[in-house]
């Protein structure tokens, strides 16, 4: 499992984790499309703008491997502003490419965006 140094580990002073800190010996959790729906609390609509900021400022427009990158945090923004970079895609691959959709993630998220 690559690790993303530099990558921030959480949403600062918050439980929301963006990355493992090791391997799940269990298996690999699969990413899966996960609706969000208007109702949602701020405070994970905050951790979601923060990791797509995060994402953009480390990989840009640039496939990336999904590595240690946390698949439930991946899971709110799958299929939407972040995508499979090959085809096939192992949803259950640590290994497995994203890139993000910058024209959908800009529009989901334009502050992410703001220098």
């Amino acid at each position: 499992m690559l690790k993303h140094r530099g990558f921030p580990g959480r949403l600062a002073g918050t439980d929301y984790h963006f990355t493992l800190r090791r391997f799940n010996p269990r298996g690999v959790t699969a990413l899966t499309r996960r609706e969000r729906f208007r109702d949602r609390k701020p405070a994970d609509r905050r951790a979601d703008l923060a990791f797509v900021k995060a994402l953009w400022e480390h990989f840009g427009d640039q496939p990336f491997e999904r590595g240690n990158l946390d698949a439930g945090r991946l899971s709110w923004l799958f299929g939407r502003e972040v995508l499979p970079a090959t085809d096939p895609f192992d949803p259950a691959s640590y290994e497995s490419l994203l890139v993000i959709d910058e024209r959908v993630a800009r529009a989901s998220f334009p502050e992410a965006f703001e220098e």
